[in-house]
């Protein structure tokens, strides 16, 4: 059993996390926060806890935003703990039938390119077009699916099959790590970042054979899905690794994945060789807009742009609390009219495959106060660089009737470059 005491055992039970806990603003019960997560975990490695289905519902209850390791005095990773446990979870009772299906089509791309062919061929039969262009909607209520619930578009061809594996020829080379949901369903994403890359002059390498990052059997306690994708993913990279500048990622959950729990896995599952492979990689892996702002001349080329369009802003967890990610996406959009919202950081309310579907009304409950924030701020656009983020937020703007859409800031920086001077 994973050492859950060396946690329990340091929390000085201040309570700063309470105030800031997802699961907590939206069900404020000791037991459901940060502390009480701790508490619990610590009493069942000592065996005062049964790992029962009420415990069960406890702990798959946390939306994993990380918000009490940003503000915990004695920085406790809460949120690794909660992800060790639901592998103890998934040994027990086991995984739902439609989580490992979904999980066997991201260990096997070929399958997962199949079901999305299939999907978009065949999807006017279970969903419809939003008459806006936001996404799709249910014709019928779906196992999990509510009928009046926004989900993420599809595309007829994937990002990975839209474009040669080497665009361009020159001395700058990088390579692009995409995500699923911007392979299959946001590809304006990848699209943007190519018109990006070949307006700097670099030459860009597209990895067909990477794989999904795993986050979210990660997430869901599926440690031998996520075992196998993340050694395919290192011995993949290594094998290009020393030809480009960067691998970059324009999804901040992919990003603090591959860049910081693959090795916390590895760490924690005594995999020490993996654990290093992982972290030497590390040097070359970036958030897109991180890199962007960082290591190119990108920021000079967007210096006399203007677009009259207000946006917001909204900080991926996995971006500003993972990677200290969250100046930089703003820098690159100063072409735009920036108006910041009430909280920016304050968690969509996403909260990975379990929340999305056993658990939605979690979702719906955190997701109505920050589509309020988005809507008052009187913008046009919200932006964020994650597709999680995206599939949650547009759903709670949906819900709430609002007429902001949402993009990438990838996709508004490139907007940015094409309009004239």
């Amino acid at each position: 059993m994973f050492e859950f005491s060396k946690i329990s055992d340091a929390c000085i039970k201040c309570g700063k996390c309470i105030p800031v806990c997802t699961i907590h603003q939206v069900n404020p019960d000791e037991v459901t926060s940060p502390r009480g997560f701790i508490e619990l975990l610590g009493d069942y490695e000592k065996g005062r806890l049964e790992l029962d289905r009420e415990a069960k519902n406890i702990f798959e209850s946390c939306f994993l935003c990380t918000n009490c390791v940003d503000v915990c005095p004695n920085s406790l990773a809460t949120d690794m703990v909660i992800e060790e446990v639901r592998a103890d979870i998934a040994k027990k009772y086991g995984i739902a039938w439609y989580k490992r299906a979904f999980f066997w089509l991201l260990r096997h791309r070929w399958a997962m390119d199949l079901a999305s062919k299939l999907g978009y061929v065949f999807k006017s039969c279970a969903v419809k077009e939003d008459e806006k262009g936001r996404g799709l909607l249910p014709r019928f209520k779906l196992p999990m699916i509510k009928k009046d619930r926004l989900l993420p578009s599809m595309k007829s061809v994937s990002f990975l099959r839209k474009y040669p594996e080497r665009i361009g020829k020159a001395e700058k080379r990088v390579a692009i790590f995409i995500g699923c949901l911007a392979n299959y369903n946001y590809t304006e994403i990848g699209d943007g970042l190519v018109f990006i890359l070949e307006k700097l002059g670099y030459e860009i390498f597209i990895p067909k054979k990477q794989k999904c990052c795993a986050a979210p059997a990660y997430f869901t306690g599926d440690f031998a899905t996520v075992e196998v994708l993340a050694k395919e993913n290192i011995e993949y990279f290594e094998s290009f690794i020393d030809e480009v500048e960067a691998i970059i990622i324009p999804e901040a959950t992919c990003s603090a994945m591959i860049k910081h729990d693959w090795e916390v896995f590895f760490r924690n599952r005594g995999m020490e060789e993996w654990a290093e492979r992982a972290k030497k990689l590390n040097e070359k892996i970036f958030l897109a807009t991180e890199w962007l702002y960082h290591y190119t001349e990108l920021p000079k080329f967007l210096e006399d742009k203007k677009i009259d369009i207000p946006i917001t802003y909204h900080d991926p967890c996995h971006a500003r609390k993972v990677q200290g990610v969250w100046r930089e996406p703003r820098e690159l959009l100063k072409p735009y009219k920036i108006v910041e919202m009430e909280d920016p950081n304050r968690c969509c309310g996403f909260g990975g495959v379990t929340i999305q579907t056993e658990k939605f009304h979690l979702a719906e409950a955190a997701g109505k106060p920050k589509a309020a924030m988005i809507e008052n701020t009187g913008a046009k656009v919200v932006a964020a660089e994650c597709s999680a983020c995206r599939v949650q937020i547009s759903n709670s703007l949906y819900q709430a009737g609002s007429e902001v859409v949402f993009k990438n800031p990838i996709e508004l920086i490139a907007d940015a470059l094409k309009e004239e001077t």
